[in-house]
């Protein structure tokens, strides 16, 4: 017997919450972080980390493999490494005078792509390439990588010599981009503290094929039309400001957001309901992510970098303008409700 819906999604927020805890046994700290994760988790997208060194990026995604039982593996972007390197490559064994596949570390359920803006562009489109596709293809077959499948790509916003930046349809790949600073003093006593006692050994809480399970239940969380509707708008605004009654923000905006920003609020909001433990979104699941979804596909004119001003400040901006529906149906309407 199948249980009901709503038990459906107290077991997932149940298990989510089981899932941070564990998490948060060896990692201080970074509450939004570690959310944004598990969003990208449950809704199959890709994250971008920006902070600088030793804020736990590393250890956050080698945990979290532990607690979910899967394969993890970090790469250390530098200027020399080539794409063999990430994706894989044949190799040819002259005893026998035969070729074989030797796949490259992306094969990995967490894949950590440390510093990613030090490699090379055709690094980064590699890496990018396995990211949409899901799959490699070497001397002309092709090679899926493991399901479900993570990338957390980070960048260290401190120093720009011998980087290569990420172009913006490159960035368009991510998902979200998250911004990580500093643990306050409280947090970075307990970090020490930590530092200096026996290590934690993590539990299992759950496994990859729950994951998948739990993906799937994400793209069944229902999203009210109005509320699918106020992300269309959203992201429209970035485009033509003028359009919508913010010409001030039109001189400062170079360039908007793609669709890809509207189907990753969308799925987001989706995620967020359900680790909410509801299997309907409210306004507030889609609100919570507009910044970390558009504050990378926004490029800002000469003009605005010059007056000091950020992308987070005119999503600010944005957002108060358009106002989110007040109401929002918690399941789709039947036939006798439309007449």
């Amino acid at each position: 017997m199948n249980p009901p819906p709503q038990d459906m999604e107290f077991d997932t927020a149940r298990l989510m919450e089981h899932l941070l805890y564990e998490v948060k046994r060896v990692v201080v700290g970074q509450d939004l972080f570690l959310e944004r994760v598990m969003v990208a988790l449950l809704a199959q997208g890709h994250l971008l980390v920006e902070g600088v060194p030793g804020l736990a990026k590393t250890l956050t995604v080698k945990t979290l493999a532990q607690t979910l039982q899967g394969q993890f593996k970090r790469i250390q972007f530098t200027p020399d490494l080539m794409p063999a390197d990430l994706v894989g490559t044949r190799l040819f064994n002259p005893r026998n005078g035969e070729f074989s596949t030797a796949l490259g570390p992306v094969f990995t359920h967490l894949l950590l792509a440390d510093e990613i803006n030090r490699a090379p562009a055709k690094v980064q489109s590699a890496l990018l390439e396995v990211m949409q596709e899901r799959q490699v293809t070497l001397a002309g077959e092709s090679h899926r990588v493991p399901d479900p499948f993570l990338v957390m790509a980070t960048q260290n916003p401190i120093e720009t010599e011998g980087t290569y930046p990420l172009p913006e349809a490159q960035l368009d790949r991510f998902m979200m981009k998250v911004n990580i600073g500093y643990p306050s003093e409280a947090e970075e006593l307990i970090i020490v503290q930590r530092m200096m006692a026996p290590p934690v050994t993590v539990q299992p809480v759950t496994d990859m094929a729950t994951l998948a399970a739990l993906q799937t239940r994400c793209r069944q969380v229902y999203l009210d039309p109005a509320l699918l509707q106020y992300a269309v708008r959203l992201v429209a605004v970035t485009r033509q400001p003028a359009n919508y009654g913010l010409s001030e923000l039109q001189r400062w905006l170079s360039t908007g957001a793609s669709p890809r920003a509207t189907i990753a609020l969308a799925e987001g909001a989706r995620a967020l309901a359900l680790m909410r433990g509801r299997s309907y979104a409210l306004p507030e699941d889609l609100t919570d992510l507009v910044p970390e979804v558009l504050r990378h596909r926004l490029t800002l004119s000469y003009e605005a970098q010059a007056e000091g001003h950020s992308p987070d400040a005119l999503i600010s901006r944005l957002m108060s303008h358009v106002s989110p529906p007040h109401r929002v149906l918690q399941h789709a309407p039947s036939t006798s409700e439309t007449h």
